[in-house]
């Protein structure tokens, strides 16, 4: 038996994105051999923490322990896990903790390599495993997760960065390279935040000739061109931003959660033949998408989820060998509840990271 507790920050209601979360014990997943105990050093918040903790995108099956962004130290590895992974090596864990793969009629998406489609999805957090145990998340000390969807970290990626990379950078990572982002190609990135900065990141990163960041604010000019973008755009103080762009993106990650944003705008930028990729997911409505400016460039809008294993590994791959840099700040475990206020209020530049002090 293990000599520790699975011990976190836990919702109890649909407040608990209000400062709510209450410190407690939780019961994880059954132990299998295929599966691997991690000691939590870095936990990264995601917009999906919030959005969960107040049931915004459906019912949370309180209690839950949210945070999907997890790097720690390997403490328990099970005797069935093929992959070189021991005790002590420093690890991860994204949004997804479990698929059908392996399992008894798997679907066609994971034996493609596509875990994250799988219609058996298991995320990390406030979802139930196969054997009917509920998952848990990583603002806590411990974490269990089958070893399929756990990853160890490259030596030149800082733990306070691969937190973060395991969900807001795979979830704009993935649909770049999918899409093609690279040499010759023109990419735009919709929001600054958490997942947009990762977006520029990785647009630079993998070669795009130019990198356009779009935000609603002129105060991230700056930042957006520190991080590597050519050019930017504010959507509230550049006059006429729509008309001046038009037909100049070959593709664009939009980031926003907010069903009210200008997706006929947007789309108006998109090159013959571009692609607006959505991956910010609202909780506030639902879209409303003009036909005229898809039609008039036979344009496509899709969307994209998070990235499947084998793109995670890549990533992190060519994080450390671009020396990608994000944009974190570390604020401790114990003060999760005033970060995760300060995330609903925008104050993260651009991605909050707890940190179990006492474990590093």
């Amino acid at each position: 038996m293990a000599d520790y507790k699975f011990e976190g920050w836990m919702g109890i209601d649909e407040n608990a994105d209000k400062g709510n979360m209450v410190w407690q014990e939780f019961q994880p997943k059954a132990w299998e051999e295929t599966d691997i105990d991690i000691k939590i050093t870095h936990s990264g918040i995601c917009g999906s923490d919030l959005h969960t903790l107040r049931s915004g995108w459906g019912p949370t099956p309180y209690p839950c322990c949210v945070g999907h962004e997890i790097v720690g130290i390997a403490v328990r590895v099970g005797s069935k896990v093929t992959k070189d992974i021991k005790v002590g090596d420093r690890v991860g864990v994204g949004a997804q903790s479990d698929s059908c793969l392996g399992r008894k009629g798997s679907c066609e998406n994971c034996a493609a390599k596509l875990e994250n489609y799988c219609p058996h999805f298991v995320g990390t957090y406030g979802m139930h495993h196969f054997n009917g145990d509920k998952s848990y998340g990583g603002h806590a000390l411990y974490n269990r997760s089958p070893s399929h969807f756990v990853f160890k970290i490259p030596d030149a990626v800082p733990s306070a960065y691969a937190a973060p990379m395991l969900c807001a950078g795979i979830t704009t990572y993935s649909p770049l390279k999918h899409y093609g982002a690279g040499p010759g190609k023109t990419v735009g990135i919709i929001g600054l935040g958490g997942l947009g900065h990762f977006g520029v990141l990785w647009a630079k990163a993998l070669g795009a000739d130019r990198v356009v960041a779009i935000s609603r604010k002129a105060d991230k000019r700056a930042t957006a061109l520190d991080l590597g973008a050519d050019e930017y755009i504010s959507t509230d103080a550049d006059a006429d931003w729509a008309q001046k762009h038009a037909g100049t993106i070959d593709i664009i990650i939009s980031t926003i959660s907010s069903s009210k944003m200008p997706i006929g705008d947007y789309l108006s930028l998109l090159k013959l033949d571009g692609t607006l990729v959505q991956v910010g997911n609202p909780d506030d409505g639902v879209f409303q998408v003009p036909a005229l400016p898809l039609i008039l460039r036979r344009v496509t809008m899709g969307g994209s989820a998070i990235g499947s294993p084998a793109e995670i590994v890549e990533m992190l791959q060519l994080a450390a060998d671009k020396k990608v840099t994000p944009l974190v700040e570390e604020r401790p475990m114990k003060d999760a509840n005033q970060a995760m206020v300060d995330m609903d209020n925008g104050k993260a530049r651009y991605r909050y990271v707890l940190v179990n002090e006492q474990h590093l």
